[in-house]
């Protein structure tokens, strides 16, 4: 159930019996073969089946994120670090005045990682707020999942290629992680990583992938129990 589907008397009659918000954080970058907005709609995936599960709402979806290191590929959309952290801020204080108290933010880019800190200082100022926080890819479960599965994780390889963040057709095989020394700027990146994909297989059965999201909403859902 997503707000962009409700009107405000809705979503007032919804806050009567529940508080609880799912918040997806997303980026427009360069995922190699991938769409440019993986970052975004996987997270959105998990939300939407969480929420048929649950019934918790679903806030539009941030989908930029802190991502200047992959300016030199094309589509890519980058917010300042500073833009993404008042922008996070921002929206957790207008659901907060809403009347939501319990916020799972379901995080689909390494970049925004800096928002932690942000929403951290926001529950010590907001009485009542509690925030869970979801970054799929470093969940203990997907790392076991990928380890059973003898596959390597990185950015734009297998682990992103779910059926509905395909949008060209995939090299089969796997690509040789590249070896750098230090931070790149986005000529560098480019340089370095070439199709824009880390390492690893570009992609991975059917079966594999089925098995990846529905750890990931297990996660989900617990972490949603949880607050």
């Amino acid at each position: 159930m997503r707000i962009e589907d409700l009107n405000w008397m809705d979503v007032e009659k919804y806050l009567e019996h529940e508080d609880r918000l799912i918040v997806v954080l997303g980026a427009c970058e360069q995922h190699g073969y991938l769409s440019l907005l993986t970052d975004a709609r996987i997270p959105l995936a998990l939300a939407d089946a969480a929420s048929q599960k649950t019934g918790v709402l679903i806030a539009p979806p941030l989908n930029f994120g802190v991502s200047s290191y992959f300016q030199s590929y094309p589509g890519t959309i980058s917010l300042r670090a500073s833009t993404l952290l008042d922008s996070v801020e921002d929206i957790v204080r207008s659901v907060y005045a809403s009347g939501f108290r319990r916020l799972l933010v379901l995080n689909g880019h390494g970049g925004n990682d800096p928002a932690r800190a942000r929403l951290v200082e926001l529950a010590n100022q907001l009485d009542g707020l509690r925030i869970a926080w979801y970054a799929w890819w470093q969940s203990t479960s997907v790392l076991d999942l990928a380890i059973r599965r003898q596959l390597k994780t990185a950015h734009a390889n297998w682990m992103e290629a779910f059926p509905f963040t395909r949008v060209a057709d995939l090299p089969a095989g796997e690509k040789q992680p590249p070896e750098f020394i230090g931070l790149l700027n986005a000529a560098q990146t480019r340089q370095v990583y070439g199709d824009g994909v880390f390492g690893g297989a570009y992609q991975a059965s059917d079966e594999v992938m089925q098995e990846l999201f529905d750890v990931c909403l297990k996660d989900t859902l617990h972490l949603l129990e949880s607050l």
